[in-house]
């Protein structure tokens, strides 16, 4: 295959995130955002990562998706690596939910479309917008292969005993009631990532990943296979998140109806926006936790204390389910940056063979790394993510594999 480029398109339901990465070395050749779309405020900030490339940016009114991918288009033409570029191979998506129809990169046609449409009940702001996206480059590119990479993909191997939830069958299924688990993307590159940091084969390897950003989520990984992730339905269950709650009684809900008289919209915004960090001390970001922390603010202290407390509940149920246990990473903001979330999440855990060395645990570092003591019989891994190289990569082996079978 001549064409070496993929795009990659993340559209969130007011901005789009960008990617133009040459698969020949991975090489990254420019990254943009555009946020605030459909306001008077929008932004496009974009830099071009080839020799002497500057960022730009525009303040202007974006009116939609459509209008969005155009100034984008634009932008990467100002730079000579324009979406008419003979070098472009295809457009890689990301999608948030795929159901249990989708557990690899799909290319991208109207059935794939109707079906991403049909999950938007359970997906509802994160398809919609995704759906946009594709549908602008489409109409942008038509003759370009469009591939869709699935946040729920890497998920879809989860034994039933990990995907069912225990109500009744027949309801669970005429609505689509399971698990189905997010940040898939991550999950798959981290604990790849994870494996090849160790100096072994993904199949050899048993890896606890969490992913901590403002939404967090943990897995199970086994032999490159995932068995168990902390989200569920909807990014709602399972840690403790920037603004979500995790994991509550169901009843709870129930309580707020009857008691509380909150409508279903009310306690879905209680639960997703109120909650989690922001809702316990009205911080969500965890440097600012941990500043409060230092001038001993109670509400702060006791936010972290139950962030980590539910975070060691996940690595001690993952560590029974996996048996046994070579690597545990963290990765995203939190994972990556916070040195006293790791502390504090694998603190206690020696018995399990978990421990962190406190010099390696505060160097900061853009690599991947092992922080536990060196001779520790689990690994503690601090290994960044990167979602966009791991959809470009999906994305360009699918079309290189279509474009092999058709030349043969």
């Amino acid at each position: 295959m001549t064409a070496t480029r993929i795009l990659v398109l993340n559209s969130g339901s007011s901005s789009v995130k960008y990617q133009l990465l040459d698969m020949r070395d991975d090489a990254r050749l420019a990254v943009g955002l555009v946020e605030r779309i459909g306001e008077e405020t929008s932004r496009l900030k974009h830099t071009p990562l080839t020799e002497g490339g500057r960022a730009r940016e525009q303040n202007r009114a974006i009116a939609d998706h459509d209008e969005a991918l155009k100034a984008v288009a634009e932008e990467l033409a100002r730079d000579g690596l324009g979406l008419d570029s003979p070098e472009l191979a295809a457009i890689g998506h990301r999608v948030v939910h795929g159901g249990q129809l989708f557990t690899q990169p799909t290319v991208i046609d109207g059935a794939v479309l109707g079906e991403v449409e049909r999950l938007i009940p359970v997906a509802p702001l994160h398809n919609p917008a995704n759906l946009t996206g594709i549908r602008t480059a489409m109409s942008l590119r038509p003759d370009l292969p469009q591939v869709a990479v699935f946040d729920t993909a890497f998920h879809t191997t989860m034994p039933e005993s990990a995907a069912r939830y225990a109500i009744d069958v027949a309801t669970a299924d005429e609505h689509r009631i399971r698990r189905y688990g997010f940040h898939g993307t991550s999950h798959a590159y981290v604990s790849r990532r994870t494996a090849e940091l160790l100096g072994r084969r993904p199949e050899e390897v048993n890896v606890i990943v969490l992913h901590l950003g403002n939404g967090a989520s943990a897995s199970a990984v086994r032999g490159g296979v995932c068995v168990d992730t902390s989200m569920g339905l909807t990014p709602l269950e399972g840690l403790v998140m920037g603004t979500r709650s995790g994991d509550v009684d169901p009843a709870v809900i129930f309580h707020l109806m009857r008691v509380g008289k909150m409508s279903a919209d009310e306690i879905d915004v209680l639960l997703n926006k109120k909650s989690g960090l922001t809702g316990l001390c009205g911080d969500n970001d965890m440097r600012e936790i941990r500043r409060r922390i230092d001038e001993g603010d109670e509400a702060a202290r006791l936010a972290f204390e139950i962030y980590v407390h539910r975070l060691k509940k996940y690595i001690g149920a993952y560590y029974a389910v996996l048996g046994r246990v070579d690597a545990v990473a963290f990765t995203a903001g939190v994972g990556e940056n916070a040195a006293p979330v790791r502390e504090a999440a694998v603190a206690g855990l020696q018995e399990l063979g978990l421990a962190v060395d406190g010099e390696l645990n505060a160097v900061r570092s853009d690599e991947p790394r092992i922080v536990s003591p060196e001779h520790a019989r689990v690994a503690v891994a601090v290994v960044p993510t990167d979602e966009e190289l791991e959809i470009a990569r999906q994305t360009y082996a699918l079309v290189a594999n279509r474009a092999g079978e058709h030349h043969d």
